[in-house]
């Protein structure tokens, strides 16, 4: 009673003083922690409630690339609670970035957050997994499932296949007059957005390799552009060209829930009104992934025990350690594995569609631009190409892999333009980084746009010149971890093999066979970065060769 009557002899301006107090004392503890912490780098001053949100607009390349020319090779923001510190020179990220499979220090990409689990990706899966046995449960399996030799074998199968069917689309588009008229000499012609393309080919790729059966992006994208509507019964997505707006999406939007924390995300307005869109956007995709789970575990439960099942990743998924696949039941420090829930499959599947669909093309895209302004290069490659295989000839995948200067063009246009701008490492264990000893739960990113041109690594670092990865050349001999296309220790990208595959397959079969050039070669590239760049629009003609 003596507590309730001190409140209500409390007046207004003793209600605002108090508040007044207890807002400076969040101030002087805000302030007394940031003067007082340790290993104190060059960064931006935080501002109490929204930290260095001021910087923030979704961009992570330019935050990032903004940090290094300001503050330097290591410097330090606050965001999303966290103490964030940024580092752009190789020499400091190789503990991070050796490869080990005992020392887990740098494993974990994400702590767990509240913005994490609001968007479904906490403790899920590959990507975003914080929970180090759960990763390592999911990781054998990918591993299993997308890096045997038949996996490859058959994605450079699939990948025939599916630009055959991508050629027909583009044949009937131009004869249907749709943009260009037949060429005197009775070529057609096709002015065409490559990058819509390029997308609904890697998603018909990774969801065929992924659950054995077909999307038709791309047939949905030539409905869109084509009087002549195709048939589309059967596919496993029915609206496919939609299902990979909402992948990328959702991987532009995943930066709100990471670098935000839930009081800006939820009441600034601009902001949450994207985060509102975002959300509906990732149940959307999570109830289309639970529904092609749901159909497949059917398909199993009503196959005979003992009859061969589909060997895809999706079904490696459903079956682990179940009778039916008793002979390749997982471990891992003595401990058996259980099977798999649907929610933890769900994130499994986001994961490789996330990464084998926005990574893949939108670097072909910014492949695509690079060689169409660099007709020395352009040539070069045409001629190894020719050289290995000739018009009419099949691709394989040992021939591939012989294309040396094409994958020399890949890792140039890739140190120029990495699509992925941050590595993320969350450390476990105390650490020792660029001199300074840090404790466990310190917040790293490896600023990949700032290493990939770090001046005292890369002669010319904003020039274009895949000579630099062709044959023996000392350059990229100097720090190994000046280039990181991959990442690298144990988060090096499981699907490096399949995204190099599709990569090497495109350039063979669209450069051998067609004239491609930009329509405005005087237009900069059309990019839009979150923690991935994508390709918004790459406007090409495309011509058969005579």
């Amino acid at each position: 009673m003596a507590f309730l009557d001190v409140i209500f002899s409390l007046k207004f301006t003793d209600y605002l003083n108090l508040i007044l107090f207890s807002f400076l004392i969040y101030v002087f503890q805000f302030y007394y922690k940031y003067f007082t912490r340790p290993n104190k780098l060059p960064g931006p001053l935080p501002l109490p409630f929204i930290e260095c949100s001021y910087l923030f607009k979704s961009d992570v390349k330019q935050l990032f690339i903004s940090l290094h020319e300001k503050y330097g090779d290591i410097c330090e923001v606050y965001l999303g609670g966290l103490r964030r510190i940024s580092i752009s020179r190789p020499e400091y990220v190789e503990n991070m970035l050796t490869p080990s499979s005992t020392n887990t220090t740098f494993m974990i990409r994400w702590p767990y957050s509240e913005g994490s689990e609001e968007f479904g990706m906490s403790g899920r899966g590959l990507i975003f997994n914080h929970d180090i046995k759960s990763w390592r449960y999911n990781r054998q399996f990918f591993n299993q499932a997308i890096q045997s030799p038949s996996f490859n074998i058959d994605a450079v199968k699939w990948a025939d296949k599916i630009f055959q069917e991508l050629e027909g689309y583009w044949e009937s588009l131009a004869n249907a007059n749709l943009f260009n008229d037949i060429s005197q000499d009775n070529k057609w012609s096709l002015e065409t957005d490559l990058s819509l393309w390029s997308n609904s080919f890697t998603n018909d790729m990774i969801i065929v390799l992924t659950t054995g059966e077909r999307s038709y992006s791309m047939a949905s994208i030539y409905n869109k552009l084509s009087p002549i509507k195709m048939n589309l019964s059967g596919t496993l997505i029915e609206d496919s060209d939609k299902f990979v707006q909402r992948i990328r999406e959702h991987t532009l939007g995943a930066s709100f829930f990471m670098f935000l924390v839930s009081s800006l995300r939820h009441n600034i307005p601009f902001i949450k009104n994207n985060v509102k869109l975002l959300v509906e956007n990732r149940d959307y995709l999570f109830e289309k992934l639970e529904n092609i789970i749901k159909r497949r575990r059917k398909e199993i439960e009503e196959t005979p025990v003992g009859e061969k099942l589909r060997h895809d990743l999706l079904t490696s998924l459903i079956i682990a350690n179940t009778e039916r696949d008793m002979d390749n039941v997982k471990t891992v420090g003595g401990e058996k594995f259980r099977p798999m829930t649907d929610i933890e499959i769900r994130g499994n599947l986001l994961d490789a569609f996330l990464g084998g669909t926005n990574t893949t093309a939108n670097l072909f895209c910014f492949v695509t631009y690079h060689i169409c302004h660099y007709p020395q290069v352009k040539q070069k490659m045409l001629a190894e190409i020719d050289s290995i295989f000739p018009q009419n000839t099949c691709i394989n995948y040992d021939g591939l892999f012989k294309l040396d200067y094409c994958i020399a063009i890949i890792k140039e246009v890739a140190r120029l333009m990495p699509v992925l701008n941050v590595l993320a490492r969350y450390t476990n264990n105390p650490c020792e980084i660029a001199g300074y000893k840090w404790d466990a739960g310190t917040m790293f990113h490896v600023n990949l746009n700032g290493i990939h041109r770090h001046k005292d690594h890369w002669s010319n670092p904003d020039t274009f010149d895949p000579d630099r990865f062709y044959k023996k050349n000392d350059e990229i001999d100097k720090h190994k971890y000046s280039f990181a296309m991959w990442g690298g220790g144990l988060r090096i990208c499981p699907g490096k093999k399949l995204a190099m595959i599709e990569l090497l397959s495109l350039m063979v079969l669209i450069f051998r066979k067609y004239n491609v050039e930009l329509v405005d070669e005087k237009a900069p590239l059309n990019a839009r970065s979150a923690i991935l760049t994508f390709c918004e629009k790459l406007l090409v003609r495309i011509k058969p060769k005579n």
